[in-house]
């Protein structure tokens, strides 16, 4: 296992949610946690929370070269992309095509351009970089359109980009980590298990007892530490649940 203390990691979507919990957890390990998000005020709110030293830098991370800059100029030794957009709550025939696209345009576009930049700026050997997926890309999700086939591509292109880090020699490591169930202490989860709860009829309390074991921010955060401290060296897509995590 790698020893992360002291290095310098970018958290792309640390102002909430699971990017918030890795934010906090890299900082409980002594990593230099460079916080990014499109909104500054809740970067802010997340300094204010850690009470201990770390870098905001408020950008869209969709924007190819204010990550070139980005990574220029802090040069960390892993990046974990944590932001994603919030899928529309409908049936398929209810979605405009751009509500229909959303997740292609941004959680898409974000892992192709943070994989290339990866890549293209040579973080060095050993340096990880982690997209954070989701479990819709396994099973399908009917009322948020594209967004379950868009966590897919994102589990396939941290394998496309795993490829071309062996091809061109380039020693980065490429994981895609999903959450296997909802996470319902994040504003997506509450919203995502109160739609699916009113589909089938049933309470949201009673939809969610369905997960035996409760995956919480803290636990997604847990192997996502992982992932850069090298547990888990013959894979590039990891499952977690309430119960751990496990190779898909």
């Amino acid at each position: 296992m790698r020893n992360i203390e002291g290095s310098k990691v970018i958290v792309i979507g640390a102002s909430s949610g699971v990017g918030r919990a890795t934010a906090l957890a890299l900082l409980d390990r002594g990593a230099q946690v460079v916080a990014v998000g499109r909104d500054r005020a809740r970067l802010e709110r997340l300094a204010v929370e850690a009470k201990r030293p770390l870098e905001l830098r408020p950008l869209d991370a969709t924007d190819p070269s204010a990550l070139d800059a980005l990574v220029a100029d802090t040069r960390p030794s892993h990046i974990v992309l944590a932001a994603g957009t919030r899928a529309p709550m409908a049936l398929v025939d209810e979605l405009s095509w751009d509500d229909f696209s959303t997740a292609w345009n941004e959680d898409v576009k974000m892992a192709f351009e943070v994989g290339k930049v990866a890549l293209r700026q040579r973080l060095g050997e050993g340096s990880t970089v982690v997209f954070v997926s989701s479990g819709a890309g396994l099973l399908g999700s009917p009322l948020s359109g594209g967004y379950a086939g868009a966590k897919r591509t994102q589990m396939f292109l941290a394998g496309y980009f795993q490829r071309a880090s062996k091809e061109k020699n380039a020693g980065l490591r490429f994981i895609a980590v999903v959450p296997k169930q909802l996470i319902p202490d994040t504003e997506t989860g509450q919203k995502v298990s109160i739609a699916y709860a009113k589909l089938a009829g049933i309470s949201q309390e009673k939809f969610l007892e369905r997960f035996e074991v409760p995956l919480l921010t803290t636990g997604v955060a847990q192997a996502i530490v992982g992932a850069l401290e090298g547990a888990f060296p013959e894979s590039t897509v990891v499952g977690v649940t309430g119960k751990g995590t496990e190779l898909l």
